[in-house]
């Protein structure tokens, strides 16, 4: 067990010092969310975010050229995520294998075809959190299918177990909601997952606002992953923004009149007039009073001409 914690809060990239040092003071058996709110509490950083924050020496720039400063790697990503445009992903692994096995079986291929999807979107930063127990054997009343694709993720350093042991017999597992909306918060990335976590949201307000605003539901259409076109609703960001750190504006695309040239509104009609795409939006009154006011003062000018010596 002892063992096992250190591998975990080394991954997480803890000095192994100050994870000896919070076991000592909480003991063997402590469960990991209070170790890692102590490691907190003592201020310990990552030995990534340690490293950074260590002032370095300027370093001479020829003229002309460009210098990029690498920017804080956060458990072990590539300098390439610092300047990705993209939000970084966080799946709920037990949501979406659920999902795709129709909430009878444990599927990982559901796993894998969400994964597959936004790589090919282009996100470099993608956790998945299952927790430990998903390693043992299948049973009867917890099937698990395709269960060699969580060890190849495994590798490839993308799923992530949340810690669970057994006590007289009896399984005690860490609570992996905790750790998917923790890392997504810190990260300032997404939620993939059908659920609301709604004692999460009750238990910090500011878990409740992120909850709220990036939460990114799904559904499964013939072995085909299907996030929506529009997350927060009809009248929220397209899927494209909402899942860009920039996201872009669309460009404002005015409907045509109905009543045309007819239109008496002038510059207060909210419709787009092709035949006013070069002349000043004045309402039609303004457009008399001027026409009428023109002939009055050509007039005038011309007899103080004639009067002129």
């Amino acid at each position: 067990v002892h063992q096992s914690k250190m591998d975990f809060f080394c991954k997480l990239g803890y000095g192994k010092q100050d994870i000896c040092k919070v076991l000592e003071n909480l003991g063997q058996e402590a469960l990991e969310d209070d170790v890692l709110k102590e490691l907190i509490r003592m201020g310990s950083k990552p030995q990534a975010l340690e490293d950074q924050a260590q002032p370095s020496q300027p370093k001479l720039v020829a003229r002309g050229s460009c210098s990029t400063s690498p920017g804080l790697k956060w458990l072990g990503e590539d300098e390439s995520d610092s300047s990705d445009s993209l939000r970084p992903i966080v799946i709920d692994g037990s949501n979406v294998a659920m999902s795709h096995g129709n909430k009878e079986v444990f599927s990982c291929w559901g796993i894998q075809l969400a994964v597959d999807w936004f790589r090919e979107r282009g996100h470099t930063y993608i956790k998945v959190f299952v927790p430990l127990w998903r390693k043992e054997p299948p049973r009867q009343d917890s099937p698990i299918a395709d269960q060699h694709i969580l060890e190849e993720l495994e590798k490839q350093s993308i799923l992530v177990y949340t810690p669970s042991r057994k006590v007289k017999g009896k399984r005690v597992v860490c609570y992996d909601d905790r750790y998917i909306v923790k890392v997504a918060y810190e990260r300032d990335g997404v939620i993939v997952s059908n659920d609301h976590y709604r004692d999460l949201q009750n238990e910090n307000p500011e878990w409740k606002w992120f909850i709220e605003q990036r939460l990114l539901m799904y559904s499964f259409v013939s072995n085909r992953f299907m996030p929506p076109d529009d997350p927060l609703g009809r009248h929220g960001p397209t899927l494209s923004n909402f899942l860009s750190k920039k996201p872009v504006l669309p460009e404002k695309k005015w409907q045509p009149c109905p009543y045309g040239k007819k239109c008496t509104y002038g510059n207060k009609c909210k419709f787009y007039h092709p035949e006013r795409q070069h002349q000043a939006q004045i309402s039609v009154a303004d457009e008399l009073r001027a026409k009428t006011k023109v002939p009055l003062s050509q007039g005038k000018e011309e007899e103080r001409c004639q009067c002129s010596p």
